[in-house]
């Protein structure tokens, strides 16, 4: 049975971890707002304060942080000043965007949502783009109903994506010149929703588990390899960190063995280490 530790909890709904060169964890709190960085002292600092449905955080490789919410911004830390890197497609404002993935070009990759994912109404299709730094903005696919995690394979040669409306995890093959194409399922969930996810250092594909109250890990054949029962149900996503990043970091958006403690940041050892994710390049 596995073993956690509880780093840090009061929070809503807890997503976007990722862990930065200083083995601080950097995490969002979707419905009271904020992104907030924890040392590894157990220290909690406000990055941004008050910025609402933030579901995608990464880490840029000088100064600061790009993250999702009703647009995609990289914030400046040493000027506490955020920019806006993507903010309307064709004429019209974005409505939201989710989870987000950096590539070793320095580009994001991000899903847009087009509609509220806490109302009771049919999900509305969003699409998947990629953000350069050159401010470049492309279309890569439509038709995702609830756009959720996204990671890379070791090779880069796959792009995971998490589409919980299909309760699915999908693949993509990238390209070259980093568009995609032959959007598949990698893996059906037995039980709950796939939300964010990570990739091991074997490629194995990490799945956090809202509704079912686990950790879902898939081998790179797409075949489920383990389960792990989480002590919350509203498990939102998951990443590695710590020294040579065999130590994954699960976050909620409640606890139940404690209801009080609300979302909350988990910790335990990763029998398989993690795969280092890159740095966006912003500026």
């Amino acid at each position: 049975m596995a073993t956690f530790e509880t780093l840090a909890n009061g929070f809503g709904l807890i997503e976007g971890p990722r862990i930065d060169d200083q083995n601080r964890l950097c995490f969002s709190d979707v419905t009271n707002g904020g992104v907030y960085r924890r040392s590894p002292n157990g220290g909690i600092e406000t990055l941004i304060p008050k910025r609402r449905g933030v579901g995608g955080v990464a880490i840029n490789e000088s100064n600061g942080i790009v993250c999702s919410g009703r647009n995609l911004i990289y914030f400046n830390e040493a000027t506490r000043t955020s920019r806006e890197l993507f903010a309307e497609w064709d004429g019209k404002p974005l409505k939201g965007i989710n989870d987000i993935q950096p590539d070793d070009h320095g580009s994001i990759y991000c899903g847009t949502l087009e509609f509220d994912p806490f109302s009771n109404r049919k999900p509305i299709p969003g699409s998947l783009f990629r953000v350069d730094p050159d401010g470049t903005v492309s279309k890569l696919w439509d038709g995702i109903e609830v756009t959720n995690g996204l990671g890379l394979s070791p090779d880069r040669k796959l792009l995971y994506h998490s589409d919980s409306g299909t309760r699915a995890v999908w693949v993509y093959d990238v390209q070259s010149d980093r568009s995609v194409k032959d959007r598949r399922i990698f893996a059906k969930l037995p039980d709950g929703i796939p939300d964010g996810l990570a990739v091991d250092a074997e490629g194995g594909v990490v799945v956090a588990v809202p509704e079912a109250g686990e950790v879902m890990r898939f081998k790179p054949d797409g075949t489920l390899d383990k389960r792990i029962k989480v002590p919350a149900k509203m498990v939102t996503s998951v990443t590695f960190g710590g020294r040579n990043l065999e130590e994954l970091y699960i976050v909620t958006a409640d606890n139940t063995e404690d209801k009080e403690k609300k979302g909350t940041i988990f910790r335990m050892h990763a029998d398989i280490p993690g795969l280092p994710v890159p740095r966006a390049r912003f500026q």
